[in-house]
């Protein structure tokens, strides 16, 4: 009988392990497509350790943020090398004050090997505009305000 190659996923030091293999994979130059049924196999079995074990959908992308920074001892000076962006907008996405992006969240889903789904979720930001007002619900809206007389 013929001995697998990759199985289910049962360990995280099993899941370490497909997740070091399937970025060796993603980055040899010129990968031959006889690698691509290999790649598309421990996608699959990664995203499915994922879900079974990662509860992302308690935490917004931000906590998750600073909570796998912490897990990896980085400081936000990490991030500006890591994203490629100013230490401003680093600053600004750490407190809720900017958005991620497309390109940030793929960034990060790569560095910490999770999914992108874990950052790709909406979460309130605070606008400088409106941190007067108490109502959380609003605090992600921006609003002019006219005076009458």
């Amino acid at each position: 009988m013929e001995t697998l190659k990759y199985k289910i996923i049962k360990t995280l030091r099993q899941y370490s392990k497909y997740c070091n293999t399937l970025e060796a994979l993603l980055e040899k130059e010129g990968a031959a497509k006889e690698v691509d049924d290999e790649i598309e196999l421990l996608t699959f079995l990664i995203e499915k350790w994922d879900k079974e074990h990662n509860s992302f959908a308690d935490v917004d992308p931000i906590s998750l943020l600073k909570h796998l920074m912490e897990e990896h001892h980085l400081r936000s000076k990490d991030l500006v090398t890591i994203l490629g962006v100013s230490k401003g907008l680093v600053s600004d996405i750490l407190h809720y004050k900017k958005g991620l992006s497309r390109e940030v969240i793929r960034t990060l889903a790569t560095y910490f090997k999770v999914s992108q789904e874990a950052f790709n979720r909406e979460y309130k930001l605070k606008v400088i505009e409106n941190l007067h007002l108490k109502n959380a619900s609003v605090m992600n809206t921006r609003k002019k305000l006219e005076l009458t007389h």
